[in-house]
């Protein structure tokens, strides 16, 4: 304990504290400024409710910087001139340029500047909020102890919030009235952080969430938090996102400590870090320190992936930062193929290591360059069979909500899947795409896009006529010129009523309450290509759906259906001389379901066939563990060979106290998808 009550002393002796750590992950992403920063606390004014006010000196040493007083307003108040002590009590309010401290009782001992708060101790400054039994604090050193800390931590106004000090005194985060004691409430989702694992031989196919996010707001305590200036420590920590106790899933650790590593590098240090779930499962989690930048970063110490075709099955990888500045960042990823070398290779060959290279960088708030290349094994014919790469050059054409994009890109066996004809390697493409953004048509709802191109393609064809008698391969190079609109519109058929935001009810189960709902959404899509050698393909595709969901996913079984279903009719002429682009799938049914088993568990299919011949494009199979904070889901794709683990971690506000491996674009109408 820092100090004990607060005693007398004529030679005060303080017990020294080891700069620590802040004990929260997300919430101190930047330096924490000392509480009593720049301006020093030289005086004492106590007002008592319906009485006078009197003011009393604090014992300083020296220091040039300016004077402050603290202002404290209680129902009564006393001072003992020989321990040179002041007591507030009873609905105490303490009012700093930082925000307001709430008590049932303050002590200040004005010789040592020493202060105590007992009883229902909290602290506020905007959205941050701050709650213990006891608050010790040394007004001169910026030192001081929490007992049974806990509170919370709002992200979004936190830079703002901790930008502490008396100068230039502003009311801005204050809050409004002291600290009250409120029901949760006013409950909603707000952000998440997605992490997946996966892959396969057309991964980006798959419709899985990317890796990154956030949480904004999150609820910690702490059996004692240590504060020194702008250091932290912490111990037995409990973080949770759940805004109802008890809590679904929490991060504990027996130890938290945060420093600054520069002025956009922090660090935590945990001990004994476990997730645990349901205040019963308890998952170790290795990784003992963490390095906060603000930039994207591996969520894991190694990530799993899966690919059949070109890396033999199941894989391990590992991504490394080896340059970044504000404006650039190269990344590698080494990978070894695990089920290759244990069942066709030896552990040591040269095929089972393979690697990923990206470079992203900005050479101006509108131009954008990525490079990307990979090798799927070492083996001699790498060049024809392992080596993949683009290079891609992005540039914002206009302003405002009329800007388009336009891209220059090279690239070398990319790899697409295009329906019905399965996976397609353009052996080499160099050329150019402007898009359009979403552009709405007045008030009618109705959606605009379009996009025009030329490229320069090397890829397989089947046309004997372009090809030579005498050849080593089945590639042929011509110039692509093609141009695509589409026009879509939705509406709403029929909305139902959600449930109250409560755990047992809106939120049982989900983020967010489940609004019953159907709609219709209709399509149009005009695609012209032409080709260098005389070919063209022209197509116009209209498609009519209906997706919607019943219930409420608050009941034990059966409470909720998500569905889509979905019709597509293509028309045209002409045919493309390339495999990769060729309209082949022209009557297309979609559908799909999401259906709730038992429970927080959720079972589905999406698939899509071509109705000419009865041929499966693709299907989906998706088994779901759904709770209000935490999200997990499993997807297998056997017509793609695609598996992949996503894990959601939602974050909410309330009032009151998966990355893509292979890098394979799809072909929808002949187009290439972004």
């Amino acid at each position: 304990m820092l100090f004990a009550d607060v005693p007398p002393s004529s030679q005060p002796a303080l017990e020294t504290i080891v700069p620590t750590h802040n004990p929260d992950q997300v919430a101190f992403l930047e330096p924490l400024d000392p509480i009593n920063s720049r301006e020093k606390i030289t005086h004492v004014q106590i007002q008592v409710r319906g009485g006078q006010t009197q003011q009393w000196k604090i014992a300083q040493g020296e220091t040039s910087s300016p004077q402050g007083v603290l202002e404290v307003m209680a129902d009564r108040q006393t001072y003992n001139p020989q321990t040179q002590v002041i007591t507030a009590e009873g609905n105490v309010t303490v009012r700093f340029a930082q925000g307001v401290l709430v008590a049932d009782q303050l002590k200040i001992n004005t010789e040592t500047r020493m202060a105590v708060g007992t009883g229902n101790v909290s602290f506020q400054r905007g959205e941050q909020v701050l709650n213990g039994d006891r608050f010790e604090y040394n007004f001169l050193q910026d030192e001081g102890v929490i007992k049974n800390g806990s509170g919370e931590v709002y992200q979004p106004t936190l830079s703002r919030d901790i930008s502490f000090g008396l100068r230039g005194r502003s009311e801005d985060n204050l809050p409004p009235t002291p600290v009250e004691d409120e029901p949760i409430q006013d409950v909603a989702q707000e952000t998440q952080y997605q992490f997946s694992v996966g892959g396969g031989r057309g991964v980006e196919n798959f419709s899985s969430p990317e890796t990154g996010g956030g949480l904004n707001r999150l609820r910690f305590a702490a059996d004692e938090i240590v504060i020194d200036g702008g250091n932290w420590t912490a111990t037995n920590v409990r973080i949770t996102n759940d805004p109802f106790s008890p809590p679904e899933l929490e991060l504990r650790a027996d130890t938290a400590q945060f420093r600054q590593l520069g002025p956009l590098r922090d660090e935590i240090v945990t001990s004994d870090q476990r997730l645990v779930f349901d205040d019963g499962l308890s998952v170790p989690i290795p990784r003992n320190r963490i390095v906060l930048d603000r930039r994207e970063r591996s969520p894991g110490l190694v990530d799993f992936g899966f690919d059949s075709d070109d890396r033999g099955g199941l894989y391990l990888e590992r991504e490394f930062t080896l340059f970044e500045t504000p404006t650039w960042n190269f990344q590698v990823t080494p990978q070894y193929f695990v089920q290759q070398a244990l069942l066709d290779d030896s552990i040591t060959d040269a095929g089972v290591f393979g690697i990923e290279g990206e470079l992203t960088g900005q050479f101006s708030p509108r131009t954008r360059l990525t490079a990307q290349g990979e090798l799927t094994g070492f083996e001699e014919d790498v060049l024809e069979d392992n080596l993949r790469g683009s290079l891609r050059l992005q540039q914002a054409v206009g302003r405002g909500s009329g800007q388009h994009n336009l891209s220059l890109e090279a690239s070398f066996r990319d790899r697409l899947f295009n329906g019905s004809l399965g996976f397609q390697t353009v052996q080499s493409s160099i050329g150019a795409v402007i898009a359009s953004p979403n552009f709405t048509l007045g008030e009618s709802g109705i959606n605009l896009r379009y996009q025009g191109g030329v490229q320069r393609v090397n890829a397989e064809t089947d046309v004997e006529e372009l090809l030579e008698p005498n050849r080593e391969n089945d590639r042929v190079t011509l110039t692509r010129y093609q141009a695509a609109t589409g026009l879509s519109w939705e509406t709403s058929l029929w909305e139902g009523e959600t449930l109250p935001a409560t755990a047992e009810q809106g939120l049982r189960y989900t983020p967010s309450p489940v609004r019953p709902n159907l709609r219709l959404e209709t399509g149009v899509t005009g695609v012209t290509s032409l080709y260098s050698n005389g070919d063209d393909q022209n197509s116009l595709s209209l498609s009519l759906g209906l997706n919607g969901q019943f219930g409420h996913f608050s009941r034990e079984t059966l409470d909720y259906t998500s569905f889509n279903i979905s019709y597509t009719q293509a028309i045209g002429d002409g045919e493309s001389p390339f495999e990769f682009d060729r309209l082949v799938d022209r009557k297309r049914l979609s559908f799909g379901v999401l259906q709730q088993v038992y429970g927080p568990f959720l079972a589905g299919v999406q698939t899509s066939i071509n109705l000419d011949d009865g041929d499966v494009i693709s299907s989906n199979f998706i088994l779901e563990y759904s709770r209000r904070s935490y999200n997990l889901r499993l997807r297998y794709n056997p017509t793609q060979e695609i598996g992949s683990v996503s894990i959601r971690i939602n974050g909410f506000n309330w009032n009151g106290s998966s990355n893509a491996f292979d890098r394979v674009r799809s072909v929808e109408d002949g187009v290439i998808q972004e």
